[in-house]
């Protein structure tokens, strides 16, 4: 691997890792009003995210034009239809049912990730992610369902994509930090609007102690910190490659969830584990070797200094 990719690649692992912190952590939040604590979930993360900002002396660019639709878009589709899509889905399927169909979407980055930015999909990469989706299966488990929970298991793997590919056309002028800044503010707006309207405006003084300190490491560590992550991988990486890295994430679930007093994995999950490192492996040897060969344009970068 070049050495200007390994960064970028331990920063998505890094970002995969806190977003698999998350399973533990949400279970607090079962009996919470969802829209309201998502929407301060966000609120907070862009408090986050302006405060680095601030003491960086940097400013966030303004959206223009079509990117407004570009960033509108990701908030929508990876952080509220998203979140919708979980909830809905796990009252008709069972929660390995929505992790597995979200586990797919390495398959799926892996090919539309390079059509979007007008390239060839890579075979190799290809044939990793569907390597890394069958270790994560194997990680999460499979579960039963029926109809409508299999079709808000399409829709959670169809948000999980969005949330890269929609970035891809503004990541190049607004940097990690201003998709990550932009997409968490609106997201809060969307999320406060349902809050409001199904939960009403008093639902925020009916979350207990546990439930803001859930809120604030969600806001903290699986938002502002892991979506600027994540997007400095795909940035530098491009989607196909660090859509590889999104088998971390339920590696670090099962993980996490053993050290929060889950049953210890067993030899199946231990197998998923090896085989997700498997297909990581091989897909970012790959992704080094054919940058030796055909070194590929990075995304335009903003004019501001790149924190990431």
């Amino acid at each position: 691997m070049r050495p200007s990719t390994a960064p970028a690649v331990l920063a998505g692992g890094a970002g995969m890792a806190l977003v698999g912190s998350s399973v533990g952590v949400s279970q607090t939040l079962i009996d919470a009003p969802q829209f309201t604590a998502q929407a301060v979930r966000y609120a907070l993360a862009a408090i986050v995210l302006l405060g680095i900002l601030a003491v960086a002396g940097q400013r966030p660019r303004c959206p223009r034009g079509r990117e407004w639709g570009w960033l509108a878009g990701v908030a929508l589709s990876g952080l509220v239809v998203f979140n919708i899509a979980v909830v809905r889905g796990v009252a008709h399927a069972e929660p390995a049912v929505i992790a597995v169909a979200v586990a797919c979407a390495p398959i799926f980055l892996s090919v539309l990730g390079p059509l979007a930015q007008r390239h060839r999909p890579a075979p190799a990469i290809a044939v990793a992610a569907v390597v890394v989706t069958g270790g994560s299966v194997l990680v999460v488990g499979t579960g039963t369902t029926d109809a409508t929970g299999v079709l808000w298991a399409i829709v959670a793997l169809a948000c999980e994509c969005g949330f890269t590919l929609l970035a891809l056309p503004v990541l190049g002028r607004h940097g990690p930090y201003g998709v990550s800044l932009h997409s968490v503010w609106l997201g809060a707006i969307m999320f406060l609007g349902l809050g409001v309207t199904v939960e009403g405006p008093r639902a925020v003084f009916s979350l207990s102690a546990g439930q803001w300190v859930a809120v604030g490491w969600l806001a903290v560590a699986v938002t502002a910190a892991a979506f600027v992550l994540w997007y400095s991988a795909v940035r530098t990486l491009g989607p196909g490659p660090a859509g590889l890295i999104t088998g971390i994430a339920p590696v670090s679930a099962a993980l996490c969830g053993a050290l929060l007093g889950a049953a210890w994995p067993g030899p199946g999950v231990w197998l998923g584990i090896a085989v997700v490192v498997g297909g990581l492996a091989a897909g970012l040897l790959t992704t080094r070797a054919g940058a030796r060969r055909d070194p590929p344009a990075p995304l335009p970068q903003p004019a501001e200094v790149d924190l990431a």
